[in-house]
C-alpha cells in the first residue's frame, strides 16, 4: 500500500483538516478576548505557539494511534479486520463539517458586524497616534542646552552685503536647529532683536534660552573675516570665541566649525552624526543670499531682480536645492501681488519645487512649499496637507512648520487641532508675529473670543503695522458685540481690502445700511479681480446669500486663496443650511472636512 493511502486510511489528513481549523477558531477567538480582557499583548503569541507545535503532535499521534471501542491503541496493536478507521473517518467528517459551519459562522459576524466598528476604532486610533507624534508644547525650553542665534553684524564697508551677514547667520542657525539634543530659537524671535541696544540676559530670558550666540561678518572681495563669540546668559561669561579669516571658498567650513564649537563648548553628546551645512559655490551661495533677502521684501519693484538673482544661482548649481525652493516663493509671490498671472507663475513654481526635491529629496522646505502651492493655489488640500506633514517629519523641531501644519488644520476644519499646534510653534517662536495672528483667526472660528483678542493684542503689539491685524481684532469686537470698539479698529486698518471689508460689516451692524453699502461698493472696485472671497463674506454677514454664492463661485474661478479659510468662517455661517452649500464645498473640495466638524464650530447643524 502506498503512503499515500495509509496517511489517508489512518485518517491523519481528516485530522490535520479538523485541527487547521480548530487552531484558526482559538486563534480568531484570543484575537477578540485579548483586548477586551486587558490580557497582555504576548498572549496571542503564545497560543500560536501552542498551537503552532501541538500540529505535528496531533498529525503523529494520528498515524501511530487509532481510537478503537477498547480506547486508545498503538496502531500496529489493531487487528487490520477490526479497524474501525472507516467508523472514525465518518465521524471526522461530521467534526469538519461542523467546524466549517462554526468558522463560517464566525467569519461572517466578524467581516459584517464586528470588523467595521472594529476598522472605525482603529483608524481613529491611528490618525490620533500620527497627530501625536507631532510635538506638544514644552513647559520650559530653557535647559541648559538651548541657544539664540542673533544676526551677526555686518561690519563690511559695503553696507549692501548685510544681506550677507543676516543669511550667513540664519544658515548658522538653521545647522544648530538640526542638533535635536540643543534648543535654539526660531529665526523670527531671533532677528527681530537686529539693530536694538538690549542687553544679552533680556535677550535670553524672553526667549527662554540659556546662552546666546553673537558675531560679526566684515566681507571685502573674496575674503572674509567671521568672528563668533558664544555668552552665557545670566553671568555674561565667554564660553567660547574665535575669529575666522578665509577666504569665500572655506565659508561653509566656518559655519561647520562654529557649529561644532557650540556642541563642545555646552557639552552636547550627540546622538547621531552632526549635521553638515549644504554646499554650493561661493558664487552661487551669494547669489541666493541676497535673492532670498530681496524676496522676503515682498516688494513689486524688486521681485523680478530677486527672480534674475535665483534664477543665476540654479544656473551656477543647478543641484542646490535652498536656492530651487526660494525662486519657486518668489514665482509665487509674484502671482499673489498680482505682478504675474497665476496660470504663469505657478507652473514656474511647480517646476522650481521639483528640480529642488531632485537635488534633495530630503529637503524639508521643498516639501513645505509644495505643501504651499497645493493648499492655496490648486485647492489640493490633502496633498498638501500630506506635504506638510512630511516636511515636519524631516524637522520636527520647526515652528514655522509646525505653524503651517496648524494653518493646515485650520484649513479642515479642525480648529482644537490647530490651536494646539500654533501653541506648540509659538511656545518655540513666541517672536512670530503672523503666527500669532494665525492662532487668533482659529481662536475667533472657535468660538473662543477672550483668546482670540488677546491673540490679536499680542499681534498688534508685537508688530502694529501687520497687515490685517486691526481688522482682525475688530472681528473679535464686532462678534463680542463691542460696535464702536470694533469700528474704530477697522479704521485703524490700512491695508486696503481688510479695511473696507471691515469696514462695510460694522456699519450693516450698526444699522448704517448707507455706509456698509458705500464701503463694499469700495471693496468691489479694488478687490474684485484678487478678493472675491471677502467680497461674499460681507455679502454672508449681510445675510445676502445669492451674492455670496455669486462672489464664492468667482473666488473659484480666480483662485483666491482666501478662500481656504471658508470653514468656519463666522461671517458665512449663515449659508449652511442654503441647497448650495454643500455641492459648492464638495466643488471646492472641503466637504468631507465640514461634514467631520461640530456645530459650534460652523459644522453641520443637528
Amino acid at each position: 500500500m502506498s503512503i499515500f493511502n495509509e496517511l489517508k486510511r489512518r485518517n491523519v489528513f481528516k485530522v490535520a483538516i479538523a485541527y487547521a481549523i480548530v487552531a484558526w477558531l482559538l486563534l480568531q477567538v484570543s484575537d477578540t478576548l485579548v483586548p477586551a480582557l486587558h490580557l497582555p499583548e504576548w498572549f496571542n503569541s503564545g497560543v500560536a505557539f501552542v498551537l503552532i507545535i501541538g500540529f505535528p503532535i496531533a498529525v503523529i499521534f494520528a498515524w501511530a494511534f487509532e481510537m478503537t471501542p477498547e480506547g486508545i491503541k498503538k496502531e500496529k496493536d489493531v487487528d487490520r479486520s477490526q479497524s474501525v478507521t472507516m467508523v472514525t473517518s465518518q465521524k471526522l467528517n461530521n467534526a469538519i463539517i461542523g467546524l466549517l459551519v462554526v468558522a463560517l459562522g464566525y467569519f461572517a459576524i466578524d467581516k459584517f458586524v464586528i470588523d467595521p466598528k472594529r476598522d472605525a476604532v482603529e483608524i481613529a486610533t491611528a490618525i490620533e497616534d500620527s497627530r501625536e507624534q507631532i510635538p506638544e508644547p514644552a513647559e520650559s525650553p530653557a535647559t541648559g542646552k538651548s541657544i539664540a542665534v542673533l544676526p551677526f553684524v555686518n561690519m563690511s564697508s559695503d553696507k549692501e552685503q548685510e544681506y550677507f551677514s543676516d543669511g550667513l547667520s540664519e544658515e548658522l542657525l538653521n545647522l544648530l536647529a538640526k542638533i535635536p539634543e540643543l534648543h535654539v530659537a526660531a529665526r523670527t524671535s531671533s532677528f527681530s532683536f537686529k539693530g536694538q541696544s538690549i542687553e544679552i540676559p533680556e535677550i535670553a530670558a524672553r526667549l527662554k534660552v540659556d546662552h546666546v550666540l553673537e558675531g560679526s561678518v566684515r566681507k571685502s572681495g573674496n575674503q572674509l573675516r567671521i568672528t563668533a563669540q558664544l555668552i552665557q546668559a545670566d553671568n555674561g561669561y565667554h564660553l567660547w570665541s574665535e575669529t575666522y579669516d578665509r577666504q569665500m571658498d572655506n565659508v561653509f567650513q566656518i559655519q561647520d566649525e562654529i557649529a561644532t564649537a557650540v556642541v563642545q563648548a555646552l557639552k552636547i553628546t550627540l546622538l547621531g552624526e552632526a549635521p553638515r551645512v549644504r554646499e554650493t559655490t561661493p558664487e552661487a551661495y551669494q547669489l541666493y543670499l541676497e535673492g532670498q533677502h530681496i524676496r522676503r521684501q515682498l516688494s513689486a519693484p524688486t521681485l523680478p531682480k530677486a527672480i534674475s538673482l535665483l534664477k543665476q544661482a540654479v544656473e551656477i548649481d543647478p543641484e542646490y536645492a535652498p536656492a530651487w525652493v526660494e525662486l519657486s516663493y518668489a514665482y509665487m509671490w509674484e502671482s499673489g501681488i498680482g505682478a504675474t498671472p497665476i496660470d504663469v507663475a505657478f507652473p514656474l513654481a511647480d517646476q522650481a519645487i521639483e528640480r529642488a526635491l531632485e537635488a534633495d529629496p530630503g529637503y524639508s522646505q521643498a516639501y513645505s512649499t509644495r505643501g504651499i502651492s497645493n493648499l492655496y493655489n490648486k485647492f489640493n488640500f490633502q496633498a498638501g496637507f500630506q506635504d506638510l506633514q512630511l516636511a515636519l517629519q524631516f524637522e520636527p523641531g520647526n515652528a514655522y512648520l509646525i505653524g503651517s501644519n496648524a494653518t493646515a488644520t485650520r484649513i479642515l476644519g479642525r480648529l482644537d487641532e490647530s490651536i494646539r499646534l500654533y501653541e506648540t510653534a509659538l511656545e518655540l517662536d513666541p517672536l512670530m508675529t503672523e503666527m500669532r495672528s494665525w492662532q487668533g483667526l482659529a481662536y475667533l472660528y472657535a468660538g473662543q473670543l477672550d483668546e482670540a483678542e488677546a491673540a490679536f493684542l499680542t499681534t498688534l503689539n508685537l508688530s502694529s503695522e501687520l497687515s490685517g491685524g486691526h481688522f482682525r481684532l475688530g472681528r473679535v469686537l464686532l462678534r463680542k458685540g463691542r460696535l464702536d470698539a470694533a469700528l474704530a479698529e477697522m479704521e485703524l486698518e490700512a491695508q486696503g481690502v481688510y479695511r473696507s471689508t471691515g469696514l462695510s460689516m460694522v456699519h450693516h451692524a450698526l444699522g448704517n445700511f448707507d455706509a456698509s453699502q458705500s464701503m463694499l461698493d469700495e471693496l468691489i472696485e479694488i478687490g474684485s479681480s484678487s478678493a472675491a472671497y471677502q467680497i461674499a463674506e460681507v455679502y454672508g454677514f449681510r445675510n445676502e446669500p445669492d451674492k455670496a454664492f455669486e462672489w464664492l463661485e468667482e473666488a473659484l474661478v480666480i483662485r483666491d486663496s482666501g478662500i481656504t479659510s471658508i470653514l468656519g468662517d463666522p461671517a458665512l455661517r449663515g449659508l449652511r443650511t442654503d441647497p448650495r452649500w454643500q455641492p459648492f464645498l464638495e466643488k471646492l473640495g472641503l466637504l468631507e472636512f465640514w461634514l467631520e466638524m461640530p456645530p459650534e464650530h460652523g459644522g453641520p447643524v443637528q
